[in-house]
Formats: structure tokens, C-alpha cells, sequence
């Protein structure tokens, strides 16, 4: 296994987002798609199998199932050459460092990727919301099954974030959240062969989903797969869940009360606690090797 030294990883990470920010708009869109769609299924993935797992093994072993499985979609995403906001929030910048590329060209990266990634993250919703969440009888009507009311329960979950505490929190969430997701980045450089990247990848992505911080791009999937569930919900599942709790999901709560803070928190935890504070570290010997 061949493993780069720190400042090369730094220097590496600086070559892919001049990379990226080089991309034609249209293509930044298109790999973000691909990668919304990605970090979706580690999602969908991460709600079947830690369903009913809490219930029966305890809050701690439940997270840790939903962590163990969801790196699928970052792992994905490295490997094949697609787009993540959230790993742009510390690449473009660590270009920008070394003037390898403008600040316009940052935030251009960073607009049409966010886009790519709603729109894949949304699509891959929309297919759990009428595939695997919902059983369909031959009069075409659907019941939303455990895998789908264990979604719904994740949006609601997702925004709860209320007030200025919870405000608070859900920033707090975004800046650990993407602290990790980058140095998973920096570990899947780190290494040249599959084998290494994926375990460098899964470690972080592991910790940041079990301890429960929170991903704007996951949770463009994760929220509106349970706004699209709760459609389904009958009644009985109505009223087991509580008619309080479903108001609070819908397409406007989505934003206000966890995309846009967590957004904020995601490019403060990849932009300053890793982006500024490895290029700091490493500054004189990243210039060394230019």
C-alpha cells in the first residue's frame, strides 16, 4: 500500500480542486447529480438497516449500524470521479491557498455542485418513496412499510432544529460533520490502491453518522424522502406518529430549520477546520515543493 505524506496529501488535495473548479458548469452539475445520488443511497441504505435495530438492541448499537453502512455513497463518489459539496467546502479553497485558482471560481464550483447534488439527492428520494418504503396492492393503493415509517420518523428527526438553541445545534452538527467528511477525504488521497481509500474513507464517514451530525446533502435526501413517505401514511400510522409531528415536515422546514444552518456549518467545518488549518500546518513545505 503506498501512503503520501502529510504536505503531499495537502498538495494533492490542492491539484483536485483546481481540478474541479475547472469543470465545465454543466459537467459540475452532472457529477453532482451522480454524487447526491450516491451520499442518497448510503442514506436509503443507513434507514433500512438500522430500522427496529434501536428498538431492540439499544440507541448506541442503532447508530452505529446506521454508521457502518452509509459510507457507501462518499466511498462512490471518490472512487468514480463524482461531485460532493461538502468535499469542494476544503478542495477548491486549498486551491485558492496556493493561487491555483480564483475565489469566483470557488464559488462557482460550489453553486452548480450544490444544485447537482439536490436534484440527485431529491430523484433518489423520489424513488424510495415509491419503491422500497411502500408496499402497492393491486387497486394501487400504498402502505408505507417499516423501512418507511422509520424514514418519515428520520425527517422529522431532521427538522426539529428550533429556536435558537436548536439552531445552534444543528451549526454545531455541520461544522463536526464536515470536519470528519474532509479528513475522510484527505485519508481517501492518502492512499493509491482501492483497498486503502476505502478504509480511510469509512472510519470518518463511520464517526460523523453514529454520533449524529448532520450533512446537508444527506439529509437533501433524508428529508424529503420522508415528506414524500408521510404521503402514504394512513390513519392508524398518523396517529402513532402524531398529526403535530408530520405538520413540522414539509418542503419550507426542510430549509429553515436544517439545510441552510447545516449548509453554514458544513462549509465552517470543512473550510476553516481543515482547509485553513492544514494549509497553515503545512504552508512552508507546500511551498517547498512548487
Amino acid at each position: 500500500m503506498v501512503f503520501h505524506p502529510p504536505v503531499q496529501i495537502i498538495a494533492k488535495g490542492a491539484g483536485a480542486g483546481k481540478y474541479k473548479a475547472g469543470l465545465e458548469w454543466w459537467n459540475m452539475i452532472i457529477r453532482g447529480f451522480m454524487s447526491g445520488a450516491y451520499i442518497a443511497m448510503g442514506g436509503a441504505l443507513a434507514t433500512v438497516c438500522s430500522t427496529a435495530v434501536a428498538d431492540n438492541l439499544g440507541a448506541g448499537f442503532g447508530q452505529l449500524i446506521l454508521g457502518a453502512v452509509f459510507p457507501v455513497g462518499l466511498i462512490i463518489t471518490v472512487l468514480t470521479g463524482a461531485e460532493l459539496f461538502t468535499g469542494d467546502a476544503m478542495l477548491a479553497p486549498l486551491a485558492a491557498f496556493v493561487h491555483k485558482i480564483s475565489w469566483a471560481k470557488v464559488l462557482n464550483l460550489w453553486i452548480w455542485v450544490y444544485i447537482g447534488n439536490l436534484i440527485g439527492s431529491i430523484f433518489y428520494a423520489y424513488i424510495m418513496a415509491n419503491g422500497p418504503f411502500v408496499s402497492w396492492n393491486a387497486a394501487g393503493l400504498a402502505t408505507v412499510n417499516a423501512f418507511g415509517l422509520r424514514a418519515v420518523n428520520i425527517g422529522i428527526a431532521k427538522v426539529s432544529y428550533v429556536g435558537m438553541a436548536g439552531i445552534w445545534a444543528a451549526f454545531l452538527k455541520g461544522i463536526g460533520c464536515n470536519w470528519l467528511v474532509n479528513l475522510a477525504i484527505l485519508l481517501g488521497i492518502c492512499a493509491d490502491d482501492a483497498v486503502g481509500k476505502f478504509f480511510g474513507i469509512w472510519f470518518p464517514i463511520m464517526a460523523f453518522v453514529s454520533t449524529g451530525f448532520e450533512h446537508c446533502v444527506a439529509n437533501m435526501y433524508f428529508i424529503p424522502a420522508g415528506i414524500m413517505t408521510a404521503g402514504y401514511l394512513n390513519a392508524e400510522q398518523v396517529a402513532t406518529i402524531t398529526a403535530e409531528k408530520l405538520a413540522t415536515l414539509n418542503w419550507v422546514t426542510m430549509w429553515t430549520n436544517n439545510i441552510i444552518v447545516v449548509t453554514i456549518g458544513n462549509i465552517v467545518g470543512g473550510l476553516i477546520f481543515v482547509g485553513v488549518l492544514y494549509w497553515i500546518a503545512f504552508k512552508k513545505e507546500i511551498e517547498a515543493l512548487e
